[in-house]
C-alpha cells in the first residue's frame, strides 16, 4: 500500500529518473544462499538504482534492547573490510550517485542510485555491506552519539515528537509494535559490542533479504556481477519469528500524555486495524481520504470551515505487517475544547459507517488513488522500493501492477462496511496529547 507510505513520509527517496507509468516488467530469481533478486529494466533514462531490503525492524528486538534495527541503519555505513571508515558517502558522491537508508518496525532498506555505468560499483558496495562490514567499538561509539542526537532533534525536542510513543504504548500490550523504531537510548548505551555483532549475524543475511536492480542496465552483465559479488556470501540460519496476538479492544481506552514542547493540545482517536496485506486496509485508506484528504474533505469542512472548532483535523492509516493503526487527530481552536471536536468527529465517523459516500466522492477517490499509485513508479528508486516491499512483506511482487485494481474493485458499500467494522467507539484509544503542566 505504497500510497499510504508516501503520505506518511516513510519513503526518503529522490525522484531520479522517470519510469514508464505503464505495466512494470520484472524478472526474479533466487541465489543458492537464499538471496532473492528482482530485476526491472528501463532504458528510458541513464540511471540505475540498486537496493537491498532486509526483513528486520524494531519488532525483531528484545524489550530491553530496543532501537537495534534503526541503529544498524546508521552503523552499516561505517565501512567494511574494503571500504574505509567514513569513505562510503565519499565514494557514492565521487561517482555521481546518491544513497540513503530507512528503518521501520518491519524492515530496513538501503539503496543507491547511480548513473547507469556505475551498476557494478553499487552491487559491490551492497555486497560489502552484507558480507563483511566492520562492526567495532569505534563505530558503535560514534553511531551511538549520532542516534542520540537524531532522537533529541527529531523526537525529544520536537513538537508532538513523542506522539507515536504515546499511541503505541497504549494500543499494543504484547506485540513489539508497542515500542518506537528509534528505541530507548538507555538500551543502546547498555548493549555490548558482542550483542550488536550477534544481531547482525542473525538478521543481515542473504536469506533474509531481497536485492533489486531497477533502471538502465544490461541484464546479462548484471546477473554476472550479482553472482560474482553475492553468491558466495554464506547463507544464515533460518529465522524463526515469534507470533504475537493482541486481544481485541472492546472498551474505549482513555489516556493522557504530556509534551513539554507543545502549546496547543491534540486530540487523538486511534483504532487497531489489520495487516497491510488485508483487503480491509485498502478500504480503510479510502475511508481516510473521504474524511480528511484536503480542505474539501468531510472533517476539514465541518470542524475547520463550518464550526471553527479546530485549527486542523485529519486522519490516516498507518499500516504495518502484523497490525495497523488508524488515526484521527485534531487541534482545537482557541476557546474550543477537546470535547467540542470529539462530538463532531464522532458524528462524521458515524456517518461514513452508516451511509454510502456519494458517487462524486467515489469518483474523486478513484482518480486520486490512480494518480498516486502511478506516481510512485515514476522513478527508478520508487520502483525498486516497491518491488522490494511487495516481495519481502506482501509476498507478491506483482502487486506493483495489481494494487491499482484492488482499489478500483472496492465499492461504496465496502467502504461503509469496513468503516463500521473497525471505527467503533468501543474499539479505540482516545488520547489527550497535552502541554506539560497544563490544567
Amino acid at each position: 500500500m505504497k500510497k499510504i507510505f508516501l503520505s506518511l513520509g516513510l519513503l526518503f527517496m529522490g525522484g531520479v529518473g522517470v519510469v514508464s507509468a505503464q505495466h512494470i516488467e520484472f524478472e526474479e530469481y533466487t541465489l543458492s544462499n537464499g538471496l532473492h533478486v528482482i530485476l526491472h529494466q528501463d532504458k528510458s533514462v541513464p540511471v540505475v538504482t540498486t537496493s537491498v531490503m532486509y526483513h528486520v525492524g524494531a519488532k525483531d528486538e528484545q524489550p530491553d534492547r530496543t532501537g537495534f534495527a534503526h541503529f544498524f541503519e546508521h552503523l552499516l555505513f561505517e565501512g567494511t573490510e574494503n571500504i574505509g571508515r567514513g569513505d562510503w558517502f565519499k565514494i557514492v558522491s565521487a561517482n555521481g550517485g546518491q544513497n540513503n537508508a530507512n528503518t521501520s518496525d518491519d524492515r530496513t532498506y538501503y539503496y543507491e542510485t547511480f548513473p547507469s555505468n556505475n551498476l557494478q560499483l553499487s552491487l559491490w558496495m551492497e555486497a560489502e555491506r552484507m558480507l563483511h562490514p566492520v562492526i567495532n567499538q569505534i563505530g558503535v561509539d560514534t553511531q551511538r552519539e549520532v542516534v542520540k542526537e537524531e532522537k533529541r532533534l527529531g523526537v525529544d525536542n520536537r513538537p508532538y515528537g513523542r506522539l507515536f510513543e504515546a499511541v503505541k504504548s497504549n494500543i499494543f500490550k504484547h506485540h513489539p509494535y508497542r515500542w518506537t523504531t528509534i528505541g530507548d537510548m538507555d538500551h543502546i548505551d547498555a548493549a555490548t559490542l558482542a550483542e550488536f555483532q550477534a544481531f547482525f549475524k542473525k538478521f543481515y543475511i542473504p536469506n533474509n533479504a531481497v536485492l533489486v536492480v531497477a533502471g538502465d542496465f544490461d541484464k546479462a552483465q548484471a546477473k554476472k556481477w550479482i553472482d560474482e559479488y553475492f553468491a558466495s556470501i554464506p547463507k544464515g540460519a533460518d529465522i524463526v519469528r515469534k507470533q504475537y496476538t493482541e486481544e481485541p479492544i472492546t472498551k474505549q481506552i482513555n489516556a493522557k500524555f504530556e509534551d513539554e514542547n507543545i502549546q496547543i493540545p491534540m486530540l487523538l482517536n486511534v483504532y487497531r486495524t489489520p495487516s497491510f496485506k488485508e483487503r480491509d486496509t485498502y478500504a480503510l485508506d479510502l475511508v481516510s481520504d473521504v474524511l480528511s484528504s484536503g480542505k474539501s474533505s468531510r472533517l476539514y469542512r465541518r470542524l475547520v470551515d463550518k464550526e471553527k472548532t479546530a485549527l486542523d483535523v485529519s486522519s490516516f492509516i498507518y499500516p504495518q505487517e502484523d497490525y495497523g493503526t488508524y488515526f484521527i487527530y485534531g487541534l482545537p481552536m482557541t476557546g474550543k475544547t477537546m470535547e467540542d471536536m470529539q462530538i463532531s468527529i464522532d458524528e462524521e465517523v458515524n456517518r461514513i459507517c452508516t451511509e454510502l459516500i456519494t458517487e462524486d466522492e467515489y469518483q474523486k477517490l478513484l482518480n486520486k488513488v490512480e494518480n498516486s499509485v502511478v506516481s510512485q513508479n515514476s522513478s527508478t528508486d520508487g520502483v525498486a522500493h516497491n518491488l522490494a516491499t511487495y516481495y519481502l512483506l506482501y509476498k507478491d511482487v506483482n502487486l506493483i501492477n495489481k494494487e491499482i485494481d484492488i482499489y478500483r474493485s472496492i465499492t461504496r458499500e465496502e467502504i461503509r462496511d469496513v468503516a463500521k467494522k473497525y471505527l467503533k467507539p468501543n474499539q479505540r484509544l482516545v488520547l489527550d496529547y497535552v502541554p506539560k503542566n497544563a490544567e
